[in-house]
């Protein structure tokens, strides 16, 4: 899948320094029982707080979610809900080396994991039941996200497909420009 690319500082890095990132960040919304998938601006990548101001900006009455691949190491989702933001990430352990994963579990109010007590195996964090209502029940989300050998963009086309707007995703994902 084409990818389009982020800038940020890595966590622990020096002052001011920045790398690129690749993945795509696509927003889907729900409304009238139709789904309908646009681009991200590629802050939402390194940027939990963007992501999050441009999905509330979309106002829809059905559901509306995001979906951000980092870096092909791991991914995001997240969901605007009355009163907050429902969230999962597909790899804690991502926190030690990306700004966002970090958002992520600061917004869960959870401890960074320590470099030292991380063993090779990623785990998730977040709302596993976030996709309930749209098909996708925690249980079976627990298994796409623990499917070590598909790459995020496969996990998450697959979490596209079971609620009904994997084509809708193609179509952006496939024309986005290149990184």
């Amino acid at each position: 899948m084409a990818g389009q690319g982020a800038q940020t500082a890595p966590r622990g890095g020096g002052q001011g320094t920045v790398v690129p990132l690749d993945g795509w960040a696509v927003a889907v919304t729900r409304e009238e029982g139709r789904w309908r998938a646009v681009s991200m601006d590629r802050t939402a990548l390194a940027d939990l707080s963007s992501a999050i101001t441009a999905l509330r900006a979309l106002r829809s009455t059905g559901a509306v979610i995001g979906l951000l691949d980092v870096d092909d190491e791991f991914f995001v989702l997240v969901r605007p809900v009355p009163g907050g933001v429902s969230l999962l990430l597909s790899d804690a352990v991502a926190a030690l080396d990306y700004d966002v994963a970090a958002d992520v579990l600061d917004l869960l109010r959870l401890d960074v994991p320590e470099e030292d007590e991380v063993d090779d195996d990623p785990w998730p964090e977040g709302d596993l039941g976030m996709l309930a209502d749209l098909g996708v029940p925690a249980d079976e989300l627990a298994v796409l996200v623990d499917e070590i050998d598909l790459y995020p963009d496969e996990q998450l086309t697959a979490i596209a497909r079971r609620c009904g707007f994997a084509e809708e995703l193609a179509r952006i994902v496939e024309t986005a420009p290149a990184s």
